[in-house]
């Protein structure tokens, strides 16, 4: 069963989360130079894996007693938090051009980006702690699996206009936020515990 409400809360963090990262101006510059149904077969089959390997991860968390687990995921989202707000603009990333546009040269172009450049992500990370808190495993990847395409849809097709209507300085705060509360929630539930 997919409880809506896990995956509604997953699906809002990670999207914020990733928002700001790589992956929107990747698939920006990637959208600019391929057909973008193309790009985002690549990229959704690359964040598919990582969401699986998250989950997985996570869910192995879930054996752990739950206090343990709880202070883990707390200083994890907290971790992630600071992450977001002490980080600098990269700048984007020079994204080789195939010489061949088919789809499986297109998609594979994409599918190798994410996948080299998200292992070990915040979102990443995120995941498997989502995944350890709410143990739920189902719910969870599919909020992540959403959040991650919707940012690669965004960025793909529309990222220019996006980043000038809202300033990307803001959603990382908002994104913050979110995390500083699910850290401090968790720790919160590890003490009370």
């Amino acid at each position: 069963m997919i409880s809506i409400t896990v995956t509604a809360l997953v699906f809002g963090v990670v999207f914020l989360a990733e928002l700001p990262d790589k992956t929107a101006l990747a698939g920006l510059v990637l959208g600019t130079r391929y057909r973008a149904s193309y790009v985002f077969a690549g990229v959704a089959a690359a964040f598919l894996l990582h969401v699986v390997l998250a989950v997985a991860a996570g869910s192995v968390l879930t054996l752990l007693p739950q206090q343990i687990v709880h202070a883990l995921t707390g200083v994890l989202f907290l971790g992630g938090a600071a992450m977001l707000l002490l980080k600098k603009d990269d700048g984007e990333e020079e994204v080789k051009k195939p010489a061949d546009q088919s789809f499986w040269k297109v998609a594979g172009t994409g599918f190798m980006l994410i996948l080299v450049a998200e292992f070990g992500d915040l979102t990443q990370i995120m995941t498997a702690n989502l995944a350890a808190r709410y143990d739920d495993p189902l719910s969870v990847g599919l909020g992540a699996v959403l959040g991650l395409w919707a940012v690669a849809g965004l960025g793909i097709v529309g990222g220019k206009a996006l980043m000038r209507r809202v300033p990307l300085r803001l959603i990382t705060q908002i994104a913050a936020v979110l995390m500083l509360a699910l850290g401090a929630w968790s720790l919160w539930e590890a003490v009370a515990g």
